[in-house]
């Protein structure tokens, strides 16, 4: 993945979570954990697109 598209991923999402905790009325815990779950997603995405993190795609979940 090119440099110039993984920061406009990470500009679109950090706008994103801007609008959401700054517009949309919710309790502060609830806003902290969607900025946790947010956080800890991209940065195992970026840990997979640098190569870090190996494929996700041998992990399943249930039977």
């Amino acid at each position: 993945m090119p440099l110039i598209n993984l920061v406009i991923v990470l500009i679109v999402v950090g706008v994103l979570l801007w609008l959401v905790n700054t517009y949309i009325p919710m309790d502060r815990k609830i806003k902290n954990i969607l900025n946790i779950v947010v956080v800890i997603v991209v940065v195992i995405w970026l840990l997979q697109v640098f190569g870090v993190l190996g494929s996700m795609d041998s992990i399943r979940i249930g039977g």
